[in-house]
């Protein structure tokens, strides 16, 4: 189903969140030519100086990968000598949001911002000062509000009152601009739940709340709202926002998808990127890209890849939905690399982009191969 959810947040509490401290990545400096295969850790983003993966601990994209892994591996392995090589490995979020994380501060620098009175009354029609849930969609959207001028993956956290006041006092909610759509409503972690997850005292999350317990805490919100359970369905999607703290006050924004029992980190796979040491600076290996064509396409619908539903799908539509496995993707781009180059290089990645059909829309998603001489080997699990 090519639904994506997305609720009020109306508080049902009843837990004390388990956390974790993040396990440390060595970086023992190196004094000689090495192979290196290096999974990395919460521990080795904070070497970033600056950047989206520093916060998050995931990389939307093997470009991006090329750009930030370097700058991990020249501050923890600048020693090795000129020659060595690096398989790493690293979390991929598939689903794209350019902004996840966000200064909280005011807007527009910021994306905090309380409505005034006024402000309501730029809703055409409206005349009083508090808004319903649809209204509020509504001025989010209005040429005359403060937003006009909003653009694609942006996120806001605006404070209002709610009609009818029983709905909720009138605490910040998030709103989320995805590309190709207008503003939705996420589901925001208010004041109450932070007390109950043991974070109170700031109402906001930081490092030592490990990305395994957060999702473990925000699907255990989900699922005790029954505003949520209510009318939620398998493989529904809904944006959990929510405060952090690194080295300044931020406002994160994490998807989780409804399995059916649970609510898990969806659209996320293990990605692999190779490196090599060269005039002492660490740089991604050659790469050659290729992005399926509609006759590539044709071919993995008309092969015994994926599910006949998934086939059907991708030929009537040209993407690939959620529920493709990896390991499917992985023969399907295997097949298509087979046919269309004839001669493969050793040591080269061969970047294979695909569309794939995520928060309503089709993401450009890359997958890595390698050919080992003999046969193409997937670089990502």
């Amino acid at each position: 189903m090519k639904k994506i959810y997305y609720l009020f947040a109306f508080v049902a509490l009843a837990f004390t969140a388990c956390q974790k401290e993040p396990v440390l990545q060595s970086s023992t400096p190196l004094t000689s030519k090495q192979t290196l295969t290096i999974t990395l850790q919460q521990s080795d983003y904070a070497e970033l100086a600056s950047g989206y993966p520093k916060t998050t601990f995931t990389i939307d994209n093997l470009s991006d990968a090329n750009y930030y892994i370097p700058q991990i591996l020249n501050a923890e392995y600048l020693t090795a000598a000129n020659g060595s090589t690096a398989k790493v490995t690293y979390t991929v979020s598939s689903l794209y949001f350019k902004t996840p994380d966000s200064l909280y501060s005011s807007f527009p620098t910021g994306v905090s911002y309380k409505l005034t009175n006024a402000d309501y009354l730029l809703l055409t029609g409206n005349k009083y000062t508090d808004f319903s849930p649809a209204q509020m969609l509504e001025w989010m959207d209005e040429d005359t509000s403060v937003y006009q001028t909003s653009v694609n993956d942006q996120l806001a956290v605006v404070t209002f009152t709610p009609y009818p006041s029983t709905l909720t006092p009138p605490v910040p909610y998030s709103y989320v601009r995805l590309a190709a759509h207008a503003w939705q409503q996420a589901y925001t972690i208010q004041p109450a739940q932070y007390t109950q997850a043991g974070v109170g005292k700031y109402d906001q999350f930081t490092s030592s709340n490990t990305e395994a317990s957060l999702v473990s805490t925000f699907s255990y919100f989900l699922k005790n709202d029954f505003t949520i359970m209510d009318t939620i369905k398998k493989n529904d999607l809904v944006f959990v926002s929510f405060g952090y703290y690194t080295t300044t006050d931020i406002q994160r924004v994490k998807p989780l998808q409804y399995d059916g029992n649970n609510f898990v980190a969806p659209y996320t796979s293990i990605g692999t990127a190779t490196f090599i040491k060269a005039n002492g600076s660490w740089k991604a290996q050659p790469i050659i890209t290729l992005t399926l064509s509609a006759a590539d396409e044709t071919l993995i619908a008309n092969s015994s890849y994926g599910t006949a539903s998934q086939r059907s799908d991708l030929a009537s539509y040209g993407d690939f939905d959620s529920s493709w496995t990896i390991a499917d993707l992985n023969n399907a781009m295997i097949l298509v690399l087979t046919k269309d180059v004839t001669t493969p290089q050793t040591g080269t990645n061969y970047n294979v982009i695909y569309k794939a059909y995520i928060g309503g829309t089709d993401v450009n998603t890359t997958l890595v191969f390698q050919w080992s001489g003999t046969a193409w080997v997937a670089q990502q699990h």
